[in-house]
């Protein structure tokens, strides 16, 4: 059976009540689009700098991840709330964290990323991103009406192991709600996404930010929907948007089938 799903692209900003509004209804425009599958990019609901990043951080029962449930359920669709910054009791840092929700509203899955950028390149730039940010440790996977998804965050990209260890569990679609920065965008998202998609023959859904931000640089964009042969179905322009394509099971059991790569596969 076909579904369609539906990536949202981005320009979030350090006015919460503002990204909400605009995520609501980005969320809606999916849903009446005809997608059963919404996905948000990362830290959809806030960017700030860092010294306000505790105070705009959330439980999963505050306010953005109960809007989120709420309108999965009034949408009756399933909807990946991209990342929001996790707050940790007792903890200096927090996690960054996609939560997936039932069409009923409750929370599916949760998934904290696992793999945190860390560089120090002198008198050039210095992101430390486990400074502010606790490490996640668990794999997920989320079964759904429209296939098991694999649910993973942007850096996690560049880290194919746990793209196979996903397809592994039985990932059908992968999800990588994301904020490439330009330089590394232009060069390497649709090249490592398509990837992603081709050896472990998955759908891969990537909502992503789009444009200047808060931070003084641009991101990407280009928003995409690949299918298990790496054919990208759908990309965003740029600017703020949502785009959509189908999501063909029966297709990606054909190409499993037919290029038996992860039945072959040796080394599991």
């Amino acid at each position: 059976m076909t579904h369609l799903a539906a990536a949202i692209q981005m320009t979030t900003t350090s006015d919460k009540a503002a990204n909400l509004e605009k995520a609501e209804a980005l969320i809606r425009l999916a849903s009446a689009r005809g997608a059963r599958l919404v996905a948000l990019p990362e830290v959809f609901n806030w960017r700030g700098v860092r010294g306000d990043e505790a105070a705009a951080a959330e439980s999963l029962e505050g306010p953005t991840l109960t809007l989120m449930g709420g309108l999965a359920r009034e949408l009756e669709i399933y909807l990946v709330a991209g990342s929001i910054t996790e707050h940790v009791p007792g903890q200096s840092r927090r996690y960054n964290t996609s939560v997936i929700f039932e069409p009923d509203g409750s929370r599916l899955a949760v998934y904290r990323k696992i793999h945190l950028f860390d560089v120090d390149l002198p008198g050039r730039v210095t992101i430390k991103e486990s400074e502010v940010k606790i490490p996640g440790e668990e794999v997920v996977t989320a079964s759904t009406r429209l296939g098991t998804a694999g649910l993973t965050i942007c850096y996690d990209l560049r880290f194919p192991e746990l793209y196979r260890r996903l397809a592994f569990a039985g990932a059908r679609i992968l999800m990588i709600p994301s904020a490439f920065t330009f330089p590394t965008g232009e060069a390497h998202w649709e090249t490592l996404i398509r990837a992603r998609a081709i050896e472990n023959q998955c759908y891969v859904i990537a909502p992503a930010q789009f444009g200047p931000n808060v931070h003084g640089f641009s991101d990407y964009g280009n928003s995409m929907i690949v299918d298990p042969w790496g054919r990208v179905l759908a990309r965003a322009a740029d600017l703020e948007g949502v785009v959509i394509a189908p999501l063909d099971m029966e297709y990606l059991e054909r190409v499993r089938r037919e290029l038996p790569s992860l039945a072959n596969a040796r080394l599991k």
